[in-house]
């Protein structure tokens, strides 16, 4: 399977923020769209970096309150693992475990084109192992 595959099924809209965004600002698009990272972005199609829920808890830790004030790039990510629609579901579960990584921007022709979640990534292989198991048990009922 794709990951344009999944995008099919969840849809490529994708939260970002602007690098200059407040911490604060960030975490009420996190709020409100109930999701563990947002893109930061200039323009809503090129990728600066990402940010995530424990990048806050991170930096609340070691700069305290004050943190919340901070621009979103100052404890963005600014090397950011991304792959394109082709690319395939199981290389990227490898490398997102590997790399302790759980959110990855998908890019197509240069710009943002989805972002996927680990979450995404094994509820697909799930999908694939459940109806290898139908085919399975209806081949040998029959």
């Amino acid at each position: 399977m794709r990951i344009g595959t999944i995008l099919q099924g969840k849809g490529t809209r994708v939260a970002t923020v602007r690098p200059d965004a407040t911490v604060t600002e960030l975490l009420t698009v996190l709020s409100e769209n109930n999701i563990g990272a947002v893109v930061v972005s200039e323009d809503g199609s090129s990728i600066a970096g990402i940010v995530s829920e424990r990048d806050v808890v991170r930096h609340l830790h070691d700069r305290g309150a004050e943190v919340l004030g901070a621009p979103v790039s100052s404890i963005m990510t600014a090397e950011v693992r991304t792959c394109p629609p082709e690319a395939n579901v199981d290389d990227l579960r490898q490398a997102m475990t590997t790399h302790r990584i759980r959110h990855v921007p998908v890019v197509a022709d240069g710009r943002l084109a989805g972002i996927v979640s680990i979450g995404d990534v094994v509820k697909s292989s799930i999908d694939i192992l459940e109806t290898e198991k139908a085919s399975l048990v209806d081949y040998l009922h029959r």
